[in-house]
């Protein structure tokens, strides 16, 4: 993965330059020397953020496993009805 990094006049002179480049890893856009920006494609953007969909594709995941969950007793939650 190549990282390329672009001053902030750089990426609005010539985006596409940073679409290429993004091609290859991702863009820092810097502001006045400190990075202030990153430019990925969408794929790179996707597979940071991806989440499951739903609760079973998680539990199917291998990773849930290894996962301690310990369940608290419905009794915890029950209360009895107060008709006074």
């Amino acid at each position: 993965m190549k990282i390329t990094t672009l001053s902030s006049s750089e990426f609005n002179q010539d985006i596409g330059l940073a679409k290429r480049a993004s091609l290859s890893g991702p863009v820092f856009i810097t502001d006045r020397g400190k990075r202030a920006h990153v430019f990925l494609t969408i794929d790179e953007y996707q597979a940071l953020t991806d989440t499951h969909g739903s609760i079973l594709e998680t539990i199917a995941m291998p990773e849930a496993a290894r996962i301690e969950f310990n369940a608290p007793k419905a009794s915890q939650f029950h209360k009895p009805a107060d008709f006074s």
